[in-house]
């Protein structure tokens, strides 16, 4: 083992004994009194720090709309596992996520619970400010804080832009911006709304590069004049971006999206400067929310499938309608995809 080995996994080591000197978490010793009933997702991201963050996270956050952990769980050290026990981390549990919802095609959302699971969407977001999970009792939860970390008012923090889920990433991600704020997620918010109305992912790029042609598609080119100090950005002048395209949020969502209100809110989520994209407060305030129908009760229409439902059980979502962006949604997609940054991400 190298020296630079060596003193990577000191550094790790030391990294892990400052985020154990802070855990305070309730521990049960014995695992066996948890059934595994079924496998119902799986993750890409191992136990170390990002587990811990996750556990540290959730400690801070109590709200009706984050998933709720009930205690961290430990098997016996035995020769049969190494004398390494394994650690479980256990969470409510949340009878369908909304993946799995829309990849039904029996579950019809009214436009009174599309407001609701919006108002709860943004309602998480205002109070967190990624993995959405909702009970049978029609509750969203904000789930997945595996690759949070806590966020900072100070200036030019930087934070790392390989984060978010490749169709849900927004553009300042895309272009390499390290010095993001909570925008990030209004951008996802917006595309998970377009979702709900066309029940497929609106923008499904394969590559970073990909992505980025498929938002100047849909919400125009990105330049300086909709987007000042963009050129600023790490990879603006390392890409070639598409030119002299149009805003269409509006024009390409309307087929779908019958509300206008609706169509309204998406295309002020879904702007390329995140100085000028609605924030939860504003969303929350958004006429959308406070006009007839009201946002409704779930657990009513959830009552007539007694199925659990969930993305990583869900055939790959297909339709014969076009997406946002002009690509059929009918074509092939696939359940894991390893993008250009080395990431894997689960998406639909």
């Amino acid at each position: 083992m190298s020296h630079t080995q060596e003193s990577t996994i000191r550094m790790n080591q030391r990294g892990k004994d400052n985020y154990m000197e802070e855990f305070n978490f309730p521990l049960c010793e014995e695992s066996s009194k948890y059934d595994k009933v079924a496998k119902i997702g799986q993750g890409t991201f191992g136990f170390p720090i990002t587990a811990l963050r996750e556990i540290k996270i959730l400690q801070r956050l109590k709200n009706e709309n984050i998933v709720n952990l009930i205690e961290v769980c430990r098997t016996k050290a035995t020769r049969h596992n190494g004398h390494r026990p394994m650690f479980y981390l256990i969470f409510e549990f949340c009878e369908h996520d909304l993946a799995g919802l829309l990849s039904n095609s029996n579950v019809k959302f009214s436009l009174g619970e599309i407001k609701k699971v919006m108002q709860q969407l943004l309602n998480g977001l205002y109070f967190v400010h990624t993995n959405i999970l909702i009970t049978k009792n029609g509750i969203l939860k904000l789930a997945d804080f595996g690759l949070a970390r806590g966020f900072s008012m100070r200036p030019n923090k930087r934070y790392t832009n390989r984060v978010v889920t490749l169709w849900y990433r927004p553009p300042e991600l895309l272009m390499g911006d390290t010095n993001y704020d909570t925008s990030i997620d209004m951008w996802s918010a917006g595309c998970i709304m377009a979702e709900m109305f066309t029940r497929c992912p609106i923008m499904r790029g394969s590559t970073e590069q990909q992505q980025l042609a498929l938002i100047c598609q849909l919400c125009g080119s990105i330049d300086p004049l909709s987007w000042p100090g963009v050129e600023n950005l790490e990879l603006y002048n390392k890409i070639e971006l598409i030119k002299d395209q149009k805003r269409k949020v509006k024009d390409r969502l309307r087929p779908c999206v019958k509300d206008g209100y609706g169509c309204d809110l998406i295309d002020k989520l879904l702007v390329l400067n995140p100085a000028e994209r609605f924030d939860a407060d504003s969303a929350l305030d958004h006429d959308f929310f406070w006009t007839d129908p009201m946002p409704c009760d779930l657990s009513k229409m959830l009552s007539k499938h007694s199925q659990s439902m969930f993305e990583y059980l869900a055939p790959p979502r297909r339709s014969t309608m076009r997406s946002a962006t002009g690509v059929t949604a009918s074509q092939k997609l696939h359940n894991n995809v390893v993008t250009d940054t080395g990431y894997q991400d689960r998406i639909f």
